[in-house]
């Protein structure tokens, strides 16, 4: 145990701020459980009442077709392949019907970067979606989507967002974040926007009034500098803003792509988990990953700082399409976190009680 350890642990219990040496510290520690004790301390003081959430929504990837053609990705096909697809409004509307009829609040809908279409396309979806089902939460476009979106369309980020606002759009999720730094990201997606671009959609949304979160894919190319940076650049822009509702690390699959790879396992996914917990001592919400980790490690993650079990993704295709092939029902979920001695509640995008 490094003999700094101590110091940088009573830190975080006290809500103090962890530098990057500090963080470097506990990515190098290898007693996961005592990472995990002071992870779970600092979720039972930001939650005393021991809830943990989740919510009901659905996946909704409008189109495959993407120009990124990400090294991690499996799901992206080019706009002439025979498998290339883009939602009509018939089976986007019976998707939302399935949705609501579960008990479902919101859709989180992305879609690759498609070649074709500007922004008009987009508002029009957006429109659709709201004269038919006003009360539904449209969580989506993530910040590559948005800049490809304002890119086509000549327009800067705060005009491209206040047109997707005023056509319906509620928040935005924090996909294609994958690690916050550009030598790792021009290997991984050259053709996607850079690192600055990324906290810049974030920082705008943010000014507007929007709520977003904040994600992290790990366990493919990068070193544990380049998760700490990844970290601590997010936790800055929290300071700044106080956007980010939820942070949500979630681990590299590596089947079916051109990267390929090993797939990170519990010991490795916890330890981040944990450390993101100590870390992001800005941050009140940090879901955890049973759909690339499967069920029993989203379980002990409630016991690594993680107060949220996140979706109950009524669909989900683009980590499927990497080999993730867990499925839980909202009465699975409940069990897990009961079973775990914690409260299940089932909440809504901003974390509010349904």
């Amino acid at each position: 145990m490094s003999s700094a350890l101590p110091q940088i642990l009573d830190m975080a219990l006290n809500g103090e701020r962890i530098d990057f040496d500090q963080a470097i510290t506990l990515f190098q520690e290898k007693d996961i459980l005592k990472l995990g004790k002071i992870a779970n301390a600092i979720r039972a003081r930001l939650h005393p009442d021991n809830v943990v959430t989740y919510i009901i929504d659905r996946n909704i990837n409008y189109t495959n077709v993407c120009l990124s053609k990400c090294k991690f990705c499996a799901f992206y096909k080019d706009v002439n392949s025979r498998d290339a697809y883009f939602l009509s409004w018939e089976e986007l509307r019976d998707k939302l019907e399935e949705t609501i009829k579960s008990g479902g609040t919101q859709i989180l809908m992305q879609g690759g970067l498609h070649p074709e279409f500007k922004i008009e396309y987009y508002e029009e979806m957006l429109q659709r979606i709201k004269t038919a089902f006003p009360k539904i939460h449209i969580h989506g476009f993530s910040p590559p989507e948005i800049v490809h979106f304002a890119t086509k369309s000549n327009l800067n980020i705060k005009t491209t967002f206040s047109r997707l606002i005023a056509s319906g759009l509620d928040s935005i999720p924090g996909g294609g974040a994958e690690i916050l730094v550009d030598k790792i990201r021009q290997q991984l997606s050259p053709n996607k926007c850079s690192s600055a671009q990324w906290l810049q959609v974030m920082r705008t949304a943010h000014q507007l009034g929007m709520k977003t979160t904040a994600t992290m894919m790990f366990g493919h190319i990068e070193s544990i500098a380049d998760r700490a940076q990844h970290l601590l650049k997010i936790r800055d822009l929290q300071d700044e803003t106080g956007g980010f509702t939820a942070f949500i690390p979630w681990t590299y699959q590596p089947q079916n792509t051109i990267l390929s790879g090993r797939e990170v396992g519990g010991y490795e996914y916890l330890k981040t988990l944990a450390i993101s917990r100590i870390v992001l001592h800005n941050f009140k919400n940090i879901q955890a990953s049973w759909v690339t980790q499967g069920p029993k490690i989203g379980q002990i993650a409630l016991a690594f700082g993680a107060n949220d079990m996140g979706s109950t993704m009524l669909e989900e295709n683009v980590v499927r399409a990497a080999g993730a092939q867990y499925r839980l029902t909202t009465q699975e979920i409940i069990d897990l976190i009961k079973d775990a001695g914690l409260v299940p509640r089932q909440r809504d995008t901003f974390y509010g009680q349904v």
